[in-house]
């Protein structure tokens, strides 16, 4: 009986060894699938492109991408500047910050552009 309880706690240990340090199997291939998507965004980010100017369509859609950033943003401020609601506010303050991201690489794009 001594036997039979020493072989399987082993076989527990082994098993927990192999989900690299005995964590949830699920939780471990999320982390490691997040792992590879920071690795491949940084990845992305760091790809040097060319500067070549923006044709007079693309400068236009970065001009207007830019108005309505700039406009969501505003919006957002102003519900922050009033709203109780944590669900509201939490949802003003994504739009302010992706948005504020938005807004920074489409100057860069355009850089003749008007600044807020």
């Amino acid at each position: 009986m001594r036997l039979r309880a020493a072989v399987f706690g082993t076989a527990c240990l082994l098993t927990l060894a192999a989900c690299d340090g005995g964590g949830d199997p699920v939780q471990q291939a999320l982390r490691e699938t997040a792992a590879a998507n920071q690795s491949a965004t940084v990845a992305y980010d760091q790809v040097e492109t060319a500067a070549t100017p923006l044709t007079e369509t693309e400068a236009a859609y970065a001009r207007t991408q830019l108005q309505r950033n700039r406009e969501a943003v505003a919006a957002a401020r102003a519900v922050l500047a009033e709203a109780r609601d944590a669900r509201v506010r939490r949802s003003a303050q994504a739009v302010v910050d992706s948005r504020t991201r938005e807004i920074a690489e489409l100057e860069a794009l355009v850089p003749g552009a008007p600044a807020e």
